[in-house]
């Protein structure tokens, strides 16, 4: 049994930062990250570079739980970062938790 890593996490900025169904993009140690808000207030966090051709993902339209890259439409499960069928490839995700109405991101490798 392995013990828990902890996480890290970073202050990013605040929700109303994220324009609604939007996204605006971090510079990070591991790079661009995507954050990406909802209909429902759910911020999502992912690398900001589509699988398919590196299309910036914040700058594409969010609905549910899906990021519509802004270069060829293809459709980003933002909960797992897969691409969904029938295209095929993965980016990958961060967590996210938003507290008081600021957003923190962690970039701690949780595998």
């Amino acid at each position: 049994m392995s013990a828990a890593i902890p996480m890290h996490w970073i202050a990013v900025g605040s929700l109303e930062d994220i324009p609604p169904l939007g996204g605006r993009y971090v510079e990070t140690d591991k790079g661009q990250i995507a954050l990406l808000r909802n209909e429902t207030d759910e911020v999502f966090a992912v690398e900001n570079r589509c699988p398919h051709r590196g299309g910036p993902l914040s700058e594409g339209y969010v609905s549910g739980r899906i990021v519509f890259c802004p270069l060829h439409n293809w459709q980003i499960d933002l909960t797992k970062g897969e691409a969904l069928p029938p295209d095929v490839g993965c980016v990958k995700t961060y967590p996210v938790k938003i507290e008081s109405g600021q957003i923190f991101l962690s970039l701690t490798d949780t595998k």
